[in-house]
């Protein structure tokens, strides 16, 4: 891609051009990460507050991590490497905020905290490609599929401080196209396990299944309680952040995107 392309803001015909030949490419990159033969970047997208140009699609659909695909395709050597970095940052901390990182209480906190924080941020190491590996199928079915309160745990890229909460995720599929229920927590889970923010988590989900299954509609609503809110800052417990993503007929339809809505409320059957 050349310097040439349009900002996001301007829409014309160029644009819709370059959004129409580029998709296929740029969603690759958003979902998993690997950027073929294009480069890092296909899309170079601007906004008032970007640090800089990063790989993201016109849908908010985004891989920002440079460093992500590295980490994919560790050798246990540089795994090691990696490990032993982040630990000897976190003894600095530790000596930073005043503890002794020496006493025995923290000797092993550095190794124990970089091998926890990179469980915590796992999704980095993991696609959509294979995530999906043989999990979508023809089935005679055309009505809602709900897969609702999963579990998710999240860092605010922030603070990186924890949120959870639970997501609700809903699609119509289209033409009997449908995919594995346990896949459908996994997607969540492999955005979740991420340095994120709760906006860009829900419709990374979304995206994702509406652009694998092409459904009818996609829905994913989710609700979590943000550390960041309740450990610091205004220090509000008990506080909850709601957040929605929806696309095709329940965007569209206010009875089908109602009957979504109800459904995940409902506490019983």
């Amino acid at each position: 891609m050349t310097n040439s392309l349009p900002k996001l803001g301007s829409i014309n015909t160029d644009l819709v051009h370059t959004r129409a030949s580029a998709q296929p490419a740029v969603l690759n990159h958003a979902l998993t990460g690997h950027s073929g033969s294009l480069g890092r970047s296909y899309i170079q997208a601007e906004a008032p507050y970007a640090r800089g140009p990063s790989p993201i699609d016109f849908d908010g659909l985004s891989f920002p991590s440079i460093g992500a695909r590295e980490r994919r395709e560790d050798t246990e050597e540089t795994r090691a490497v990696r490990i032993e970095k982040i630990a000897g940052a976190v003894r600095t901390i530790i000596e930073c905020i005043g503890e002794d990182p020496n006493r025995e209480g923290l000797l092993k906190t550095p190794e124990r905290y970089a091998k926890a924080l990179m469980f915590f941020s796992k999704g980095y190491e993991e696609s959509v490609t294979h995530l999906m590996n043989k999990a979508l199928f023809q089935e005679d079915h055309d009505e809602m599929v709900i897969v609702k309160d999963i579990d998710v745990f999240s860092l605010c890229e922030h603070h990186m401080v924890p949120f959870t909460g639970k997501i609700h995720i809903g699609y119509i599929p289209e033409n009997g196209k449908v995919v594995g229920l346990s896949k459908i927590a996994r997607l969540a889970e492999m955005f979740s396990r991420r340095l994120q923010v709760q906006e860009r988590l829900t419709k990374q989900v979304a995206m994702a299944l509406q652009e694998l299954l092409n459904p009818q509609g996609v829905a994913v609503v989710m609700e979590a309680s943000h550390f960041c809110m309740v450990m610091r800052g205004v220090q509000k417990p008990g506080s909850q952040t709601i957040t929605s993503s929806m696309f095709g007929v329940f965007r569209e339809n206010a009875k089908t995107r109602e009957e979504f809505l109800s459904l995940i409320r409902r506490s019983r059957f």
